[in-house]
């Protein structure tokens, strides 16, 4: 099976290992990641201003190439994911985004409605490959490994538009820790926010904010944290001077599982 694929600009850069690590487990489990051409930042964040329209449109590009190919689109990266399933939510729901971006596209040819499905990575093994199958294909388990997953924010809210899991008590991570032998650990701070982007107004925000996530994940038992977020990874390597948790790329703990994870390195630096 074949999806479009959007990186997103971390990806290309900062965050090159989840993208290798995700790619080289697909092959294994069945599928194909199919990079967009052209594709644009998604802005990052998503505007929550009404009138504003010109950031939205390089997600609106993405979501209508994925539909013209075919394919439902795949992200890895929360933020990615949350503009994109928010923007295209936009594009089924709100008149006005829907009559500008496309006043703005037809220059293009373009015109779009809401059409493409946009799924995580996560949600791909969840609900297409399946954990069973995921089960299966581990080569290097993680039995008796302690693992906390670390949703933040992105994924989960807004709940109704994103519905990637119960935003108070999510499961998909705890899930595919299962899947790869691990134990997962349930901690009070999984799910909230590290702080993310008021690290460039206030350092001081996200320093106590993670701060308190890697304490009560220590707390709990955790040996360490798996996040999907170059963001909150970000955040939470910068400030944990005084923690003993590392933080992984969920990506990264399934091509090890798979036994793909040198193969991932390799294609990272020597590319």
């Amino acid at each position: 099976m074949n999806y479009s694929y959007f990186p997103g600009c971390t990806l290309k850069n900062k965050a090159k290992d989840l993208d290798a690590y995700a790619r080289a487990s697909a092959d294994v489990l069945g599928f194909k990641l199919e990079e967009i051409p052209e594709w644009q930042c998604c802005g990052g964040v998503y505007p929550l201003a009404k009138d504003e329209i010109a950031t939205k449109l390089s997600s609106v590009r993405a979501l209508a190439s994925a539909r013209d190919s075919g394919t439902d689109l795949v992200t890895l990266c929360s933020a990615c994911y949350n503009v994109l399933k928010q923007v295209n939510n936009d594009m089924i729901n709100d008149e006005n985004v829907i009559l500008k971006a496309n006043t703005y596209l037809k220059q293009d040819g373009v015109e779009y409605h809401g059409e493409t499905k946009v799924l995580h990575f996560l949600e791909v093994l969840r609900d297409v490959v399946g954990w069973d199958n995921v089960k299966a294909a581990v080569k290097n388990p993680f039995t008796g490994k302690k693992i906390g997953a670390y949703y933040g924010c992105l994924l989960l809210r807004p709940g109704k538009v994103l519905q990637f899991d119960d935003p108070e008590n999510p499961q998909i991570i705890e899930d595919f820790i299962k899947a790869i032998g691990g134990t997962p650990v349930i901690y009070a701070q999984r799910n909230e926010c590290c702080g993310a982007y008021t690290m460039f107004e206030d350092s001081s925000i996200p320093e106590k904010r993670t701060k308190a996530i890697l304490k009560n994940a220590e707390e709990q038992g955790a040996e360490f944290l798996v996040t999907s977020c170059p963001l909150c990874k970000y955040n939470l390597v910068k400030n944990k001077a005084e923690s003993p948790l590392d933080v992984i790329y969920f990506t990264e703990l399934l091509a090890q599982a798979l036994g793909v994870k040198e193969k991932a390195l390799k294609e990272v630096y020597n590319a």
